[in-house]
């Protein structure tokens, strides 16, 4: 087949998954829409006793006005995406970068530079409005415009100093390390990520949040005879101002090695008792045990190596830059154009494969839920999911199909179902004191 025939075909299959994937997006975003609204006057029955009417509505109403929100911010990314490829918007940015900067690696990085700095002002409004329309009209957003514009700025200075550096890395091996540049790309950005890991926690973090030692408490204390008994060692247990920013609750483990760290957001401690963060705590630390985060880690890596690999033989391809709206430069690099173009493609392929890894997450969480049912209170712990999905108003009626392509975590009735802790054998504890130091 001729240069100009794997052109064009490469064209229509790439529009055809555009189109297809956007498509398939918007009509489960509409399953799960019905699905949610034809459920929306009625808690199910297990849940009854534990979630008010009222609380099941607001999550119904949240759920749907976050999946509206998606539809257009759906239709917006393809029309974005179509805009960059077959409408020759990178072939004009990279004209235009190209008569300003040069060819050479200072060009090459100007085009990344200006092509995520234009991606970041095209996200920002719908930032701006999830933040300050969506989530405040539910009541969970609480950070001010201030402190959103210093957020801003600290992560465009925090990209900066973090990606500029890894991007010219990542250009200079391109150029000068021959047709296996992609091996020792694969290795540089593999080594990034595991010292990110490690620094994220200790350096970045805390730009962002301020994290205090967990006070002196039954929370500390059961939380330190839970990693004894689990074996599981800690640098610390902190508390981060959550509720700065969010009502939402969480917790989370983060960093690696002699950096692991338990964070708590404060909104958490002021939900749950200590034995439902216990509980929590005991499904985090299952993750580890059952060697989820090596697993995720293995297959990160796997499949990054099989896309920079991919990515070394398709830089070589006229057809691929031609059939994505873009004329590669003869007589000059084109890295920078083979990067952007396939971070553009990648997404629009992976859609297809959404649901292999929702599936492996789901069967993660069910493993760490049996672990944590060993090691602490089952009960305990499903009361604090019961707590969480109403606190965060989240759907307790999704469309099944709607979650075997998005749903990282199973649905609240089969985790409670497997840990055999549904509400309806939960007596309700309006009594609960909430955890305290």
């Amino acid at each position: 087949m001729s240069p100009q025939h794997l052109a064009l075909a490469w064209s229509a299959l790439f529009a055809a998954a555009l189109i297809g994937g956007t498509a398939l997006k918007l009509w489960l975003a509409q399953r799960q829409q019905r699905h949610v609204l034809a459920h929306r006057d009625a808690v199910p029955a297990p849940f009854r006793a534990s979630i008010s009417l009222e609380a099941h509505q607001k999550a119904a109403d949240y759920t749907v006005a976050k999946l509206r929100f998606g539809l257009w911010t759906t239709l917006f990314s393809a029309m974005i995406v179509l805009v960059w490829t077959l409408e020759g918007g990178l072939q004009l940015l990279n004209g235009w970068v190209s008569a300003a900067f040069g060819t050479a690696l200072g060009g090459q990085l100007a085009l990344l530079v200006a092509f995520a700095v234009i991606g970041s002002l095209l996200d920002l409004p719908w930032e701006v409005a999830r933040t300050f329309g969506l989530e405040s009209r539910f009541g969970f957003n609480r950070l001010t415009p201030r402190m959103f514009v210093v957020d801003l700025i600290k992560n465009a200075l925090v990209g900066a100093v973090l990606m500029l550096p890894l991007a010219l890395l990542v250009l200079w091996i391109m150029q000068v390390a021959g047709g296996w540049w992609w091996l020792w790309a694969w290795a540089g950005l593999t080594a990034f990520s595991l010292l990110m890991m490690v620094a994220y926690p200790l350096v970045i973090a805390p730009l962002f949040n301020k994290f205090q030692p967990l006070p002196d408490g039954e929370v500390k204390t059961r939380a330190q005879a839970l990693m004894q008994r689990c074996d599981f060692a800690l640098s610390g247990l902190f508390v981060m101002d959550g509720s700065r920013r969010s009502a939402h609750a969480n917790a989370y483990f983060t960093g690696m090695g002699a950096a692991r760290r338990v964070v708590l957001f404060d909104t958490l401690l002021g939900q749950l008792s200590p034995a439902q963060i216990e509980g929590v705590l005991a499904h985090e630390v299952g993750h580890y045990k059952r060697h989820h985060i090596l697993k995720r880690m293995g297959v990160m890596f796997g499949v990054s190596l099989a896309g920079f690999a991919l990515l070394g033989w398709l830089s070589n391809q006229v057809w691929f830059y031609v059939g994505l709206g873009v004329m590669p430069n003869l007589f000059a690099p084109n890295h920078a154009l083979a990067l952007i173009l396939f971070s553009l493609a990648l997404p629009v392929f992976a859609v297809f494969f959404s649901p292999l890894g929702a599936a492996t997450s789901r069967k993660h969480e069910f493993e760490a839920d049996a672990y944590a049912a060993q090691h602490s209170d089952a009960r305990a712990l499903g009361e604090a999911l019961v707590t969480l999905y109403r606190d965060n108003a989240s759907t307790l009626t999704p469309d099944p199909v709607y979650v075997r392509f998005y749903y990282s975590h199973p649905p609240a009735l089969q985790r409670l179902e497997r840990l055999g802790a549904l509400p309806s054998s939960i007596a309700p504890s309006p009594a609960h004191t909430p955890a305290t130091a």
